[in-house]
């Protein structure tokens, strides 16, 4: 595993490519990332799972700007990371928070939530 450092890095890495229009709009890539048990809380307050709500053109292309990331672990192989989004389409600030779990070799999400905000929250 991942020194602290690099590990934060590293997760910080795996969450902006979940903002990258080419990850996004593939479903090939974006199982990569996820966990075969995946579900998200969305900020649409629908729930979403990885088998279920993926289509083949991904999950749509969106211009994002992730900031105040941290990263809390949990054990040696589970880590919840924190931040905020500002999305650029709506105008829409969001707390994030995603678990990540390391398992045969490979960080993967397992489970992530968005809250709407406002901007000075």
């Amino acid at each position: 595993m991942k020194t602290d450092n690099n590990l934060k890095d590293h997760i910080k890495q795996l969450e902006e490519k979940l903002l990258n229009p080419e990850v996004r709009s593939s479903r090939v890539e974006l199982k990569k990332l996820l966990a075969d048990d995946f579900f998200e809380f969305g900020s649409s307050g629908r729930i979403l799972y990885k088998n279920e709500d993926i289509a083949d053109d991904g999950i749509g292309i969106v211009r994002m700007n992730l900031s105040n990331f941290e990263i809390h672990p949990l054990s040696d192989n589970i880590v919840l990371a924190t931040y905020r989004i500002f999305n650029e389409n709506t105008n829409q600030h969001s707390l994030r928070s995603s678990i990540w779990k390391f398992n045969e070799g490979v960080w993967k999400m397992v489970f992530h939530q968005g809250t709407k905000t406002h901007p000075t929250l």
